[in-house]
């Protein structure tokens, strides 16, 4: 399991996260939720390492995270940044073949380039490998950071690997948006523990096993993303009217509008012509 026990961070007088205590276990694909400035982003880089909490601890399996080597915990964990970005121009493939650095004890073997080529091709850019970084769209940028961390996870270890992504379908279209979340799921079938900051509740409803409702800094719901998503919850954390309905592809969350009398009336509406239509 990689987890926080009773994360706090500081900076200055603002308490960014404040006492967080959750964790991913091996097969799971965890959601981390909440309005903007709710602590989403500064939770998942306490959990990749690069934020250290003011307060409480990170643990791998374990052991403290600040106890590994950098080789070590790079080989065991993968991250996708919100706002990826290179210093430098490289062709496609060379980006991705850095997340095989990890695993690599000089140049980058045949083998290597091999696996970079097929994460490009998971991403749908494996006709991309020779195009320069800078001339991509950053939705495309965003896909080969993806494969990067997906090249980076792929490994000869049999231990527990974690995958992290930070928003990873802010920069994407529609079609992507899903494509990089069946990847997510797949990970997670692979016994991979993955955790994403996300911000579509509805693809969250979708794809998550499991769903963290971060607002203030602080839990406030965990749990199954049907159970999670509560009309209460909605308008509490999110102040939104919503019914989340049943469909032959799955439950859809619907956002009726900001909440108030007349969108909860509304909401409660929705729910009995849902409930009516289980019925027949």
């Amino acid at each position: 399991m990689l987890s926080l026990l009773n994360a706090s961070r500081l900076e200055g007088r603002s308490r960014l996260v404040d006492r967080v205590t959750m964790g991913v276990e091996p097969g799971e694909l965890l959601a981390i939720v909440g309005p903007n400035g709710a602590g989403k982003s500064t939770v998942i880089r306490m959990l990749t390492g690069a934020l250290s909490p003011t307060e409480g601890e990170v643990r791998l399996d374990g052991e403290s995270l600040l106890r590994l080597r950098l080789i070590e915990l790079a080989r065991r964990r993968a991250v996708v940044e919100q706002t990826p970005s290179l210093s430098f121009d490289f062709p496609v493939l060379e980006v991705v073949l850095l997340g095989r650095h990890p695993h690599q004890r000089g140049q980058a073997t045949r083998a290597d380039r091999q696996i970079a080529r097929e994460m490009l091709d998971r991403v749908g850019l494996g006709s991309f490998e020779k195009r320069q970084y800078t001339t991509l769209s950053g939705g495309e940028r965003q896909r080969v950071h993806i494969a990067r961390s997906l090249a980076q996870l792929e490994s000869s270890t049999s231990r527990t690997c974690y995958w992290l992504l930070d928003e990873p379908c802010s920069a994407l279209d529609l079609e992507h948006q899903h494509r990089v979340m069946e990847l997510c799921s797949e990970a997670a079938r692979r016994n991979l523990g993955v955790v994403v900051v996300m911000h579509d509740l509805d693809l969250t409803l979708r794809y998550a096993s499991r769903v963290l409702v971060l607002n203030h800094g602080r839990v406030v719901a965990d749990g199954a993303p049907s159970s999670v998503f509560t009309p209460g919850l909605m308008s509490d954390v999110f102040h939104v009217s919503s019914v989340i309905e049943s469909s032959p592809w799955g439950p859809h969350l619907r956002v009726l509008g900001p909440s108030g009398p007349k969108r909860e009336a509304d909401a409660h509406r929705m729910i009995a012509i849902t409930a009516t239509e289980l019925g027949r």
